[in-house]
């Protein structure tokens, strides 16, 4: 174990419906390959703002309670066990080595890791799942550090990124570009995003970096709808405007061309959207579902669509680890000519977080933020 003592403050959670409690604790020390993160940002995602409220429950996935919410993060080195030399990369890394991290850990052994399919490891653990009464405490993004485990993939911060653009990079950027990835979405292809969070935010700018003919983004917030247009998208959809679902699918249809969309983004995070996404999608479409994670919905719809129009459906859970890593060579490349600066651009202090996810559920802001 690393002799010194670390203190330090985590936002206790104890259950859903209950607020947030600051509670300082002290972890004596990490151990043999283990790293300790000063955490410098973490972002409120959607899936916390779902365990916040029970929706998704960290315990349905071996969590415990109490823990600390928070996995969207960027940090730098507070400490290095013994025997961590370097980054995934094989960058050196030392004390003050700004870095990000998946928020899960593989154990790089089991069927599927060693299938290449290390996000969905046998042996999966990740933030929020860790107890906070008991060490290492710093189970989870909304804290002083967070405690990665030996073994863990972590990637430098080049220098020209910032915290606040770096910090989606390990969740939602990731996650859309693993999607797309998943389903090979090619030069000059249709793309629907329904949604325009974060998630949202982010296929648009990468189906557009990855060729895409054109894309369209559906939601039913102007603010975010603008955003939209400046991350690439050729088209938005507003909801509250055209509330006909078959008038918004002959939209999508003029739009490509009468063939229909190739490729659809579902980050809506509901039920309903995927009935309305699966009818914008033309011959041989794709549909990558990421955005539903509650447990027990469930939706109506007729199956010969896929049949008949040889559709596919592709479920995205996380995301192969080393996408990170392209995640943040794409920051890097297009920081100058996309506003990744708007997705976080409301910040709160640690003993603020009640408010800030006051004001996440209430959709003020794209990807509010904790900096401790």
């Amino acid at each position: 174990m690393s002799p010194a003592p670390f203190m330090g403050r985590i936002a206790r959670f104890d259950e859903p419906g209950k607020p947030f409690q600051i509670e300082t604790v002290t972890l004596d020390g990490i151990g043999p390959g283990e790293i300790l993160v000063k955490v410098t940002r973490a972002n409120i995602c959607g899936s916390d703002v779902h365990a916040w409220h029970g929706t998704f429950a960290t315990r349905g996935l071996g969590g415990q309670l109490p823990t600390v919410l928070g996995h969207e993060m960027v940090g730098v080195i507070a400490a290095l066990g013994d025997g961590v030399t370097a980054d995934s990369d094989n960058k050196s890394l030392e004390v003050g080595t700004r870095v990000v991290f998946p928020y899960f850990f593989c154990c790089h052994t089991c069927r599927h890791c060693l299938a290449g399919r290390r996000n969905a490891c046998a042996n999966l653990t990740m933030a929020m799942l860790g107890r906070a009464d008991q060490p290492p405490y710093f189970v989870g993004g909304y804290a002083d550090y967070f405690v990665l485990p030996a073994g863990a993939v972590v990637y430098t911060v080049p220098d020209t990124v910032s915290d606040d653009i770096a910090a989606g990079a390990n969740c939602a950027l990731s996650q859309v570009m693993y999607g797309l990835e998943r389903v090979d979405q090619q030069l000059g292809e249709y793309v629907v995003v329904q949604g325009a969070g974060a998630l949202g935010l982010y296929a648009v700018a990468v189906a557009k970096a990855r060729g895409a003919a054109k894309v369209i983004a559906i939601d039913g917030v102007p603010e975010r709808l603008e955003l939209a247009t400046a991350f690439g998208a050729d088209a938005v959809i507003d909801i509250t405007e055209v509330t006909d679902e078959k008038e918004r699918a002959r939209i999508v249809r003029r739009l490509t061309g009468g063939q229909g969309a190739d490729v659809v983004v579902e980050v809506v995070g509901h039920p309903s959207a995927i009935d309305e996404g699966l009818k914008l999608l033309g011959q041989f479409g794709r549909y990558v579902e990421i955005g539903n994670i509650n447990i027990g919905k469930s939706f109506d719809f007729d199956p010969s669509r896929f049949v008949f129009g040889n559709r596919t459906m592709v479920g995205v859970s996380l995301y192969d680890p080393s996408v990170l890593s392209r995640a943040l060579a794409f920051l890097e490349r297009h920081q100058g000519t996309l506003p990744f600066d708007r997705l976080a651009s409301a910040s709160y202090s640690l003993e603020d977080i009640n408010d800030a996810f006051a004001a996440a559920e209430d959709k003020r802001d794209v990807r509010a933020s904790i900096v401790p």
